[in-house]
């Protein structure tokens, strides 16, 4: 996938008056290929490699190829420079789908940092992306957050959590999908090279034990769960896709998707091998 970008110079240290002021305009390229690398990145066909064909191969007969909907993620535009990469953490994750997103093309982004909270230990930075095809219609809008480990203490305000409709009952479904233990090294091909999720060195100085898996290949993992599981497997039915990053993922680990059916898609949760939610307080939308 290409980029081209010219955005607004920034000190590679988070300094809030000057994330507030960021704003760049992104160009993006992508064709069959990097559908497809997607897709095997956030583990389509893992379990059964005739399942997902739409999504894992260009020329299979009854399966014209398809794009995931939580591939419109990567076409938001990077943060800006926020620091030591390992430092940094994906912390939230929106995306409303205004259709659904075809295999290859060429989408104008453009992105601001709508809000930089100080939240003690760390600052949360927020950008959001509009993403539009080559002739300016809306493909989709994606917000992100990003915590900045030893960011915070500058005397901003702290972000509030919105409401979330807290299930009270057991899963309508659970998903479970074993995480190879070298899917990030694969996921990062997408374009994700932050060292975190590759180099045990940068793990260490984050003082984590081995690489993370990236946030976004978990959120693709569940994506995948909730497109089979609310929307008839139909790409251009999932209308949008919202989580929290709540906890480290490894590779190797086994995630498991719970989730609870409502009127107009879902509400879910991520679990690892531990029981541990790893992914909290997510929706989905569906048409």
């Amino acid at each position: 996938m290409a980029l081209t970008a010219d955005p607004e110079a920034l000190d590679d240290r988070p300094h809030p008056a000057s994330l507030l002021r960021w704003r760049c305009t992104v160009e993006r390229h992508w064709d069959s290929t990097d559908s497809l690398l997607y897709a095997l990145g956030v583990g389509a066909g893992q379990d059964d490699p005739t399942a997902e064909l739409r999504f894992t191969t260009e020329n299979s007969v009854g399966h014209p190829q398809a794009a995931l909907p939580t591939f419109a993620a990567l076409l938001a535009a990077d943060p800006p420079p926020l620091g030591d990469p390992a430092n940094v953490r994906h912390a939230e994750q929106s995306l409303l789908l205004h259709r659904a997103v075809p295999v290859a093309g060429v989408a104008r982004v453009t992105a601001a940092v709508t809000a930089v909270h100080d939240q003690g230990s760390g600052a949360l930075v927020r950008v959001l992306s509009r993403i539009s095809d080559e002739h300016g219609r809306p493909l989709a809008t994606a917000r992100a957050g990003f915590f900045v480990v030893g960011a915070g203490g500058f005397g901003g305000d702290r972000a509030s959590a919105p409401a979330w409709p807290t299930p009270t009952t057991a899963p309508d479904r659970e998903i479970h999908y074993p995480v190879p233990r070298d899917q990030a090294l694969l996921y990062r091909l997408s374009g994700d090279r932050n060292p975190l999720h590759s180099d045990p060195t940068v793990a260490a100085r984050a003082g984590l034990p081995q690489p993370l898996l990236h946030g976004l290949c978990t959120y693709g993992y569940a994506g995948r769960a909730l497109l089979h599981a609310v929307a008839g497997s139909d790409p251009a039915r999932l209308r949008g896709v919202d989580a929290r990053f709540t906890a480290p993922v490894y590779p190797g680990t086994t995630l498991t998707i719970r989730i609870w059916r409502r009127r107009l898609g879902a509400v879910f949760q991520v679990v690892d091998a531990t029981g541990r939610v790893v992914l909290d307080r997510g929706t989905a939308g569906v048409r």
